[in-house]
């Protein structure tokens, strides 16, 4: 990194509130590297995140192309490909709507199975740890996760993009020791980023008013609506949604 990258930042391309709205999971990258100076930029906001009693416990292996980096993705794609394909198998990807090819279902399988045969080659892995200073609590991924998603948001802002995965759970050994990671470290997730083939948004999510409820559980507010135009994700089954009373 020249010293001029050094001092200045990459430009953010898009506000606060339209990059929260447009976030959405890449899955599918251009070949080609991070720039330095963008990446700083990206992880710098993983380091302004909260955590609890602000202590920052989080801490985050950044591998882009060296031998170490490769050995850590290729160990990583491994465990992916085999959770993929069980779970290719037991979630029915592959019947129903699955066999329609323009499907939401078939399109989600598709991406799913790139994602992962190409998972040695993407441009950045991001490896999210947590220095545990107690006892594992329910509540120890509020002090990491705030900070994976500042990573995500700060790379949809710059023109690039990512996704959260558990898929370091299928090597965490191997990693460990191929990264000297210490036995009081969690490893919390994997965040692979690039520059996304295609583009971001909209992100399509279950409307406002079937989550956000006021005063009494299952009671939406009236304000609770989604702006004109909002993408709405596709309806699941009445057991998984129940009615939301407006109030």
């Amino acid at each position: 990194m020249t010293a001029d990258e050094n001092t200045h930042r990459a430009k953010d391309v898009v506000g606060l509130l339209e990059g929260l709205s447009t976030t959405r999971a890449i899955r599918r990258y251009v070949d080609e590297p991070i720039p330095e100076g963008v990446l700083r930029d990206i992880m710098f906001a993983a380091t302004r995140a909260p955590s609890g009693s602000n202590r920052q416990p989080f801490r985050f292996l950044v591998l882009t192309d060296s031998a170490v980096a490769q050995q850590a993705k290729a160990l990583i794609a491994v465990g992916a490909q085999k959770m993929w394909a069980q779970k290719r198998v037991t979630d029915g990807y592959d019947v129903g709507t699955g066999i329609q090819a323009d499907s939401p279902k078939s399109r989600m399988a598709n991406v799913m199975q790139e994602y992962v045969d190409n998972f040695s080659r993407v441009p950045v892995l991001v490896l999210a740890c947590l220095v545990r200073y107690r006892e594992p609590t329910p509540s120890e991924g509020a002090s990491v996760y705030p900070a994976c998603q500042n990573i995500l948001l700060a790379a949809r802002a710059l023109g690039y993009g990512g996704v959260l995965t558990g898929f370091q759970a299928f090597a965490e050994t191997e990693l460990r020791e191929l990264l000297n990671i210490p036995d009081d470290t969690a490893l919390a997730g994997a965040i692979t980023l690039g520059k996304p083939v295609g583009h971001h948004g909209p992100v399509r999510r279950v409307p406002m008013d079937e989550l956000i409820y006021g005063d009494q559980w299952g009671t939406s507010p009236l304000w609770a609506i989604d702006p004109p135009g909002t993408a709405v994700m596709a309806r699941r089954t009445q057991a998984e949604n129940p009615t939301v009373t407006k109030k």
